[in-house]
């Protein structure tokens, strides 16, 4: 798609898109998914423990990365056009990258938009933009890459195992998917050089799904440890 209508367009369509995407999932919400039946008749107890688990999970990563609000169309002039090229999105599968400007004329300002949630943590991107090139992950990116998309999806989805309603409860499962998915495609982008970059000792240190990395190295001991530790 970028081969064919441009790298401008393409994140100018996606951005409108992704916001078009998060009316209509609110609206479908609201008036055809919340409350509607059919029921489960109980929630089991261990269902509620792994709501409890996955819920405790999604708010611990949320404190440290909690996602913020943005206006989905915003007027930017050219000197600030490199630095906003990248800006986390939802749907747009959370990249940080939902946004590029688009000319609107010829002059140095121009028109941006942009998905209305920003999921890229601020924190993370400053360590991957400075002269620091220890490949060893740090902080809440030891669990996830992702940490903004894993914490919603995880509070969502601890919300979705104590929810009677078996659409609702579907409806809100759906964001752990777009985390596992968006992650996956961020992840690929990057190992590509396109958004960002994801150099292959990061790649073998760190995972997209949450603990997948901490887990699978040879001293999980040791990461969980320097986990606590920062």
């Amino acid at each position: 798609i970028i081969q064919h209508i441009g790298d401008s367009n393409y994140h100018t369509f996606y951005g409108t898109i992704s916001t078009a995407a998060m009316a209509s999932v609110g609206y479908g919400y609201l008036y055809k998914v919340r409350g509607a039946p059919p029921f489960l008749s109980r929630i089991s107890v261990p269902m509620r423990v792994a709501s409890f688990i996955s819920y405790s999970l999604g708010l611990g990563l949320a404190s440290q990365t909690f996602p913020k609000l943005q206006i989905p169309v915003v007027r930017t002039n050219s000197s600030q056009n490199a630095d906003d090229k990248l800006s986390g999105s939802f749907f747009g599968v959370a990249e940080a990258h939902g946004a590029r400007t688009y000319d609107a004329s010829s002059k140095s300002s121009s028109w941006k938009v942009r998905c209305p949630f920003d999921f890229t943590d601020n924190h993370l991107q400053q360590h991957q933009n400075s002269n620091n090139k220890d490949p060893t992950p740090r902080g809440v990116e030891r669990i996830t890459r992702h940490p903004g998309l894993w914490s919603f999806g995880l509070v969502c989805l601890g919300t979705a195992m104590t929810t009677p309603s078996i659409p609702q409860a579907a409806w809100l499962s759906m964001p752990t998917i777009v985390a596992l998915v968006g992650g996956a495609h961020t992840d690929s982008r990057y190992r590509r050089g396109l958004g960002g970059y994801l150099s292959r000792e990061e790649d073998s240190r760190s995972s997209n799904v949450p603990f997948v990395a901490m887990l699978s190295q040879g001293a999980p001991a040791v990461s969980f440890s320097a986990l606590f530790d920062e």
